[in-house]
């Protein structure tokens, strides 16, 4: 890093409680409290270089200039950067995925995570982690977990300053298989679809009330080692998730035949003795929690039987860092 440049590397995480619906936009002060593991895959590359005869940021994502709602975003969140750091300089912004954006694949909770460090780094701003981690919240609310690396829990709280992603201590050995059905852009963002559900489903309320029960229940079964609670706990979650979506008006559908495919498959596979849960977030890919000693088998049973899907088998990621030039 020198003076007005820096570059982040951030992972994305799966929620295994979800964070579905927003009580403060502005703030992104979510509903309920979430728990996810950061994957040690799918990392995410961002570089901010300022500029100070630029007229306005510049955007470049994956070798493609961005105009639109998704410069906007990354603009708007360097006015917070900036704001916070007393600068005014514009910059120039490139981030390279590593997994499809926008198609439920996390990228944009390692794209803010990233983002964030990175212009925090280029601007001068010395945060802290909890403070790096309500800094990431406002681009994406679940890029404040991707700050830290393994399982983190992202607190509800009441305001700016008590909403915010932790660690929590694990060993349970945990893995992921991602089984990726499609990498296309879905046709209903997470934002809209979240809005949506929120407003419309007459399910959400219930969800809603349930999640917190969830998240304690989740922390209990890590505290203690019990792999097969946290397990059971992440795959009925995802699945309240997505009905809700489904009592949304319109509704909001982003399974795929695929994606039942892959349900089956994977509580067939259970039966048969492997640990592993399955996850879904906004978008018809499925994500298999697992015990590291399974993955193998589990990647195999899937790759065997599902056509034409792409795996990304992975493990507990590392928390977000600066490259050093």
């Amino acid at each position: 890093m020198s003076a007005g440049t820096a570059t982040a590397v951030a992972h994305p995480n799966i929620a295994l409680v979800k964070y579905w619906g927003k009580r403060d936009e502005d703030l992104v002060l979510p509903v309920t409290g979430s728990l996810s593991l950061t994957l040690d895959t799918g990392a995410t590359r961002t570089t901010v270089d300022l500029d100070p005869a630029a007229a306005q940021d510049t955007v470049e994502l994956d070798g493609a200039t961005s105009t639109g709602v998704p410069h906007e975003r990354v603009a708007t969140f360097l006015d917070l950067v900036r704001e916070r750091a007393g600068r005014t300089e514009r910059a120039r912004v490139t981030t390279v995925n590593t997994v499809p954006t926008g198609a439920g694949l996390a990228s944009s909770a390692s794209g803010f995570a990233a983002l964030a460090l990175a212009a925090a780094g280029a601007y001068g701003l010395e945060l802290d982690e909890r403070d790096l981690s309500r800094l990431a919240r406002r681009g994406s609310g679940s890029a404040s977990r991707s700050v830290f690396g393994g399982l983190a829990v992202w607190h509800a709280g009441h305001d700016d300053a008590s909403s915010f992603a932790e660690p929590v201590a694990t060993d349970l050995g945990l893995g992921m298989v991602v089984v990726v059905l499609t990498g296309e852009q879905k046709a209903v963002s997470s934002r809209v679809a979240m809005r949506r559900t929120v407003d419309t489903s007459p399910f959400y309320p219930a969800w809603a009330r349930q999640n917190p029960q969830d998240l304690a229940d989740a922390l209990a079964a890590v505290r203690a080692g019990d792999l097969a609670r946290l397990g059971e706990i992440t795959e009925n979650n995802a699945l309240r998730m997505h009905a809700t979506m489904l009592g949304a008006v319109p509704p909001v559908v982003y399974w795929s035949a695929g994606t039942l495919t892959v349900l089956h498959l994977v509580q067939a596979l259970r039966r048969d003795g492997l640990e592993a849960w399955a996850t879904m977030d906004a978008g018809p890919n499925v994500k298999v929690l697992c015990s590291l000693r399974h993955r193998a088998a589990l990647a195999q049973a899937l790759a065997d039987q599902v056509d034409g899907a792409r795996l990304l088998v992975a493990g507990a990621g590392p928390a977000a860092r600066l490259e050093t030039p």
